[in-house]
């Protein structure tokens, strides 16, 4: 036999070093692989060949793969292998641990890692039971030298991950392993304690000498032995953590200071300090609030290069000091006795220096904290935190300032972004949420000290506004003298900018309206009134600053004149009114930004704005008729500003007769015959320009006219539309003749002044919709020039947002827009699409019962929204889907019969078969041609989805209680049966509710599952369903549970599903126990348990939990695998006889023996 192992040895050793060699060819290489494999699976030498490759006379990778031999006929063999096998195995392994491996400085860590895999395998199918003595041989094994010791230090750790972080075990055997480690594991802790003071006081001792080589190897033993710690601090008893007043975490602190040990430590402290748990047990992780600790830790942070290893250190100390905060925030104020400790202002010194770090990484971690500190109820209002809040808002006007790029050289900060951030792009999507996290704790901070945080805010304020602008190197590519983004005097004006915001608004919120700071407030709101500036990006941030100050000028009336001529001429920006240049990026944004500016203002500050109305009306007539550029959309914004002060005139007719002026051009631009070309596809492509061939150089100016003339006509009725409303106070509403009766509940019925004019302009907008749909036909897209080809096709700015990818780099902001031909056209198209459906939607919630007693409004748009549907694509349906939940949430409830149904019922219909198909089509794919083509029509099928199940959810009847499962939960609306539409409407969301549990989904598995599917079906159950219909409920849910069941989520909210399906139909319905014998390996044994406990009312019931698990057992085979799980061996671990679970005693306890105190304590019950 020993030639057959040496022949064999020699052949699988010329195997690994085919596999290993970079040279072999594919071929060679797979046939090799699949020699090793082979041999593995079926060969009786994988021992005796597997040991004897494993000798540490072979090179290290034969090695390797002699311990994987091993390692397999543990996971795969054990079970059938003899106990001599066994032993022999367990005593080769045992052997190979005490002399098997080269010292421990020269032994590869691989090597280690597979003989510790060996010894754990074994482990965790002998131990305790048949290897009660295990402990013990380890602690036996590290008296033999250091390189015995760190692989026991691995063999812990391996056990403990597999055991409670992984739990790769079967659940009894993880009980067992888990019990007898938390009995023994006050002699485990002391062992690695004791292991771990030792090897550190041996390499402290060693560290000036010469003997490098000893010292090291100390120093790796007691890295191995805190890696050890860090897993088993995370879920031992806190007992352990803080005994001998904390002695562990002392040592802990100690190593702080040992730059071979310190990041081991840093980690064992961060978890300890993040553990949960009874307050009382946590009070001593207060005694690291003492000045020792506390220096310690400060100390370790002094260093300041970047260093890879250094810098990850500091990451872990700052959390480390991060969740003594939470810690402290937790304990503070609590039941628990704690008092604030006296050297808080050493601690907040050592976070303060964090968050003033150069790393932008390390000031982020350390925001949580600061916002639990001055939210605190008791610690916001300590003298200390008081102090340190002013500080750290100082602070955040260098943390507030965009530097850093990894690809810059202008910050400290850029050496440590380039460990942080593959590129800019990272960097500016972390500093966003970055500075988002920082408004947050800003505006806590001022909370603490809000006239501090004026001084402060002011004082940047008007230092920006003095200060001349640096434009640095990075200036403007189209004007002399302007910024870029990255600009100095830009990213300065921006973060002050942030800060100012966010103290303000907090502010506001903060004082009383008798103490606010007015009088300073106007005299910064006059400053900034009175800057001038051409530079886009700089007058952004003023407009920005001028909106956070308004709030205060509505006590200062005069002022508003004065704000609003601000934002009218930054409505007009332009850097030079002679060139004809397109607009770049940053102009445009500016005029956007006035104009939001104005509407908010006039949204939230309506009162106030009325005595300006004629100043403003009077403006925009002069704007309108003067030549200055105005797109559409900024008339629309002024339009829609002036729409909210109207409605502060709380008087119907004078509301109408302004309205009805304001839209007096647009309703007869809109209703005339030449708009008559809405209602034929083939004229309204020829209108448009869009069966033209054109080129870049030169374009159509009427085609393009025309498109402006139907943009403006949707913008404006959309503004109109969705602002124009009646007073909120109904007295008010009375008086001013808004009310025109009551319904039959004794609900006001209320008038809008804009319904005459939307009713004259409806019919045209519906003829629009129809068209657009329309076009969507063969016939119509064979009309499309060779130009605009593909104008219906998904903008790439829509793709991006789709994909989830970035957008404009930095590069191109300040660059012209320059569109194409075909773009322009694009966005024509999507707008005008959009636009049509946002009409209607806000139509729905601002006319309300005006909007839904128009005369055959379903068939109005039933035959327009939803004709041509095959031809309209995903992304365009979209909108449509979106608005009718509007249109759903608003309507009354007495025009769900004769509105909603008959729109619905069909709709659901149709969208079940046009996505089941799409889902299909997806499911079916196995090429990888057009990657980026696919996964954008995939996830737009995605999003689709989930606007139609979102729609679903609310388009059920909202009449009568929501079902006790659905209580507490998001609104899910409930159907009556009130006639034929309700009834159809019904069966089409029952159906498409179940069928979407097996799409590819997962959000909308877990959604439909949890607060759909047993909502509606919950109302019917007691009914006379059919069969047919019950067994396709219960095998969607099945259907669902194999595509989605290794989803945990999915798994827990599916199985629910069908336990209520089962449960409520079984003893009605014969048909499922049908199905459920069909399911792979159930046990019919536990099936007819299971029905008879279900149907036999004598029958002893079981506890929610022990029932869901007893049918989740049941339905198990159904659950399907995911991708990496599929082809995987399956290791089995059996039971051992359990430790700690006694049988139940057959007899009553009053009949058995007597057990008093000597029976208790008598040999025969000591067996634990």
């Amino acid at each position: 036999m020993a030639d057959q192992v040496a022949a064999m040895c020699e052949q699988l050793v010329k195997a690994v070093n085919v596999i290993m060699d970079a040279e072999t060819s594919q071929i060679y290489r797979l046939e090799a692989l699949k020699f090793c494999e082979e041999f593995k699976e079926t060969s009786s030498l994988c021992v005796p060949c597997g040991l004897q490759l494993a000798d540490k006379t072979q090179p290290a990778v034969v090695r390797h793969f002699g311990l994987q031999i091993l390692e397999h006929v543990i996971k795969f063999r054990w079970n059938n292998m003899q106990q001599q096998e066994k032993v022999h195995l367990k005593d080769c392994a045992m052997q190979l641990l005490s002399n098997g491996t080269h010292s421990i400085l020269e032994e590869e860590s691989h090597i280690k890692d597979a003989l510790s895999r060996i010894v754990v395998e074994m482990i965790k199918r002998e131990w305790p039971q048949h290897w009660p003595d295990m402990l013990k041989e380890m602690e036996a094994l590290t008296k033999q030298g250091e390189a015995q010791t760190e692989l026991v230090m691995l063999i812990l750790l391996r056990l403990a991950e597999d055991v409670i972080t992984f739990q790769t075990l079967p659940t009894q055997r993880r009980r067992d392993i888990q019990q007898t480690l938390t009995q023994n594991m006050e002699s485990i802790f002391s062992f690695m304690m004791g292991i771990l003071q030792v090897n550190v006081e041996d390499y402290r001792k060693l560290v000036s000498g010469v003997q490098s080589s000893f010292m090291l190897a100390h120093c790796r033993v007691a890295v191995a032995t805190l890696n050890t710690l860090a897993g088993y601090i995370d879920w031992v008893s806190l007992v352990y953590i803080t005994s001998r007043n904390c002695h562990l975490l002392e040592i802990l602190c100690l190593l702080l200071s040992e730059p071979e040990l310190q990041l081991e430590a840093a980690e064992c402290l961060l978890i300890a300090l993040s553990r949960k748990g009874k307050q009382e047990e946590r009070k001593p992780f207060m005694l690291l609030f003492d000045d020792v600790a506390i220096q310690y830790i400060l100390s370790a942070a002094q260093a300041v290069e970047v260093v890879e290893r250094r810098y990850v250190f500091l990451k872990r100390l700052c959390q480390v000091l991060c969740a003594l905060g939470g810690q402290l925030c937790s304990l503070v104020g609590s039941d628990v006795d704690v008092e604030v400790p006296a050297n808080l202002s050493k601690y907040m010194e050592a976070l303060l220096a964090f968050t003033t770090h150069s790393s932008q990484f390390l000031k982020s971690s350390t925001l949580a904290t600061w916002g639990a500190l001055f939210r605190h109820e008791t610690l916001s209002k300590d003298a200390v935190v008081v102090e340190i809040a002013i500080r750290f808002l100082r602070t955040s006007m260098t943390n507030l300032v965009k530097t850093g790029f990894p690809s810059r050289e202008d910050n400290p900060s850029c050496e440590y972004s380039r460990v942080d951030f593959d590129s800019d792009e990272d960097f500016n999507f972390f500093f966003n949420s970055f500075r988002a996290q920082q408004g947050e704790v800003l505006r806590s901070a001022c909370r603490v000290v809000p006239l501090e945080a004026l001084q402060i805010g002011a004082e940047w304020l008007r230092y920006q506004i003095t200060s001349p602008i640096d434009t640095g190197d990075t200036t403007s590519k189209t004007a002399e003298g302007l910024c870029s983004l990255l600009s100095p005097s830009v990213v300065q004006w921006d973060a002050m900018t942030v800060f100012v915001e966010c103290m303000f608004s907090q502010i506001v919120k903060s004082l009383e309206e008798e103490k606010l700071p007015i009088d300073q407030s106007m005299e910064l709101l006059q400053a900034l009134l009175n800057y001038e500036t051409k530079d886009p990006l700089i007058l952004s941030c003023v407009l920005t600053n001028v909106s956070a100050l308004f709030p205060f000028a509505v006590h200062r009336t005069h002022f508003l004149p004065q704000v609003l001529i601000k934002l009218f001429k930054a409505v007009t920006f332009e850097i030079d009114q002679e060139t004809k240049a397109p607009w770049t990026r940053a102009v445009k944004n500016v005029r956007r930004h006035a104009c939001s500016s104005i509407i908010k203002i006039c949204r939230d500050y309506p009162q106030y704005m009325l005595p300006c109305f004629e100043m403003f009306y009077n403006h925009v007539k002069e704007l309108f008729s003067s030549g200055v550029t105005v797109t559409h959309m900024e008339k629309c914004s002024l339009m829609e500003a002036l729409v909210l002060i109207s409605n502060q005139f709380k008087d119907f007719e004078k509301q109408k007769a302004f309205v009805d002026e304001l839209m007096a051009s647009v309703t007869a631009e809109w209703t005339s015959d030449e708009i008559r070309v809405l209602w034929d596809p083939a004229t309204f492509l020829s209108f448009i320009g869009a069966d033209k061939v054109v080129t870049e150089e030169r374009e159509d100016r009427d085609m393009s006219f025309n498109r402006g003339r139907l943009s403006f006509c949707l913008y404006a009725i959309l503004a109109v539309v969705k602002r124009a409303r009646w007073p909120a106070d109904l007295e008010e509403a009375k008086a001013g003749g808004f009310v025109v009766g009551y319904t039959p509940a004794g609900a006001p019925m209320y008038r809008n002044p804009s319904t005459a004019q939307f009713l004259v302009l409806l019919p045209n907008l519906l003829a629009l919709i129809r068209t657009q749909n329309s076009l969507f036909m063969p016939e119509n897209m064979a009309r499309l020039s060779e130009t605009f080809s593909r104008a219906h096709e998904i903008m790439d700015s829509e793709k991006k947002v789709v994909l989830g990818l970035s957008h404009h780099l930095y590069h191109i902001y300040d660059s012209p827009v320059y569109k194409t031909n075909i773009e322009r056209m694009q966005g024509f198209f999507c707008t005008l699409y959009d636009n049509c459906y946002q009409i209607l939607g806000s139509a729905g919630v601002s006319l309300q019962q005006e909007f839904y007693t128009i005369d055959k409004l379903a068939e109005g748009i039933a035959g327009s929204a939803f004709v041509s549907l095959d031809h309209v694509p995903d992304h365009r349906l979209r909108p449509m889907i979106h608005i009718l939940i509007c249109l759903v949430l608003s309507c009354p409830q007495e025009y769900y019969e004769n509105l909603l149904c008959p729109l619905l019922g069909p709709l659901f219909g149709y969208m079940l078969q046009r996505l089941n198909m799409r889902w299909q089509v997806i499911n079916q794919r196995t090429s990888i041609n057009q990657v980026t083509q696919e996964m954008l029509e995939e996830q737009v099928v995605r999003l689709l989805t989930r606007e139609v199940l979102e729609l679903l959810s609310k388009g059920a009847d909202r009449a009568g209680e929501m079902p006790d499962e659905a209580r507490g939960q998001p609104e899910t609306h409930r159907l009556t049966f009130r006639g034929q539409h309700s009834r159809n409407l019904y069966m089409s969301l029952l159906t498409l509710s179940f069928t979407s549990l097996s799409w590819k989904d997962t959000t909308n598995c877990h959604r439909t599952a949890s607060l759909v599917c047993w909502t509606l079906l919950r109302q019917v159950v007691g009914g006379n369903l059919l069969p047919e219909a019950v067994t396709w409920f219960f095998t969607s849910v099945l259907r669902g549970l194999q595509v989605h069941g290794q989803h945990e989520v999915c798994n827990s909210t599916l199985t629910q599903l069908a336990l209520l399906i089962y449960e409520n139909l079984r003893p009605r319905y014969t048909e499922l126990r049908g199905v459920m014998i069909q399911i792979p390996n159930i046990s019919l044994e536990a099936l007819d348990q299971y029905d008879h406990r279900l149907m036999d009312p004598s029958a002893q019931k079981f506890g929610d939990k022990k029932r869901k698990d007893q049918f989740k057992k049941l339905i198990a085979g159904t659950v399907g695998k995911a991708l990496c799980q599929q082809f995987r061996k399956e290791v089995h671990i059996r039971n051992l006889p359990s430790l700690f679970k006694k049988p139940k005693p057959d007899k009553d306890i009053v009949d058995s023996e007597p057990l008093g105190l000597t029976a208790l304590f008598s040999p025969e019950n000591d067996t634990l």
